[in-house]
């Protein structure tokens, strides 16, 4: 009777070693083509940086579409080409003042 057991038992834990062999190849499979996928897979750069990076997407298009509506209404209404040039780049002096006043966040 105890020999059964012993043999059954035996068989048993030969059994799990086989099982845990075959899970261990393919958790190391898993593992090196996991490796390999990030070695070729280009890194995205997630953050932004620079002056406009304060601020989202929809204010950064509010800025751009204002001034461009800006520049317009210049080109339209004033006549003299002197004045025209002269308040285009007031415009775009002044712009990053106007931008802080209006989206600054230190409040």
């Amino acid at each position: 009777m105890s020999r059964e057991r012993a043999r059954r038992r035996a068989e048993r834990e030969a059994e799990q070693a086989r099982e845990r062999a075959v899970r261990q190849r393919r958790v190391a499979r898993r593992q090196r083509r996991r490796a390999v996928l990030r070695r070729l897979t280009p890194r995205l750069r997630r953050g932004r940086s620079g002056r406009l990076a304060r601020h989202s997407r929809g204010e950064r298009a509010a800025i751009v579409l204002l001034t461009g509506a800006a520049l317009i209404l210049i080109w339209t209404f004033v006549d003299d080409l002197a004045l025209r040039v002269a308040l285009i780049v007031l415009l775009l002096l002044v712009l990053p003042a106007i931008v802080v006043i209006a989206l600054d966040r230190r409040t």
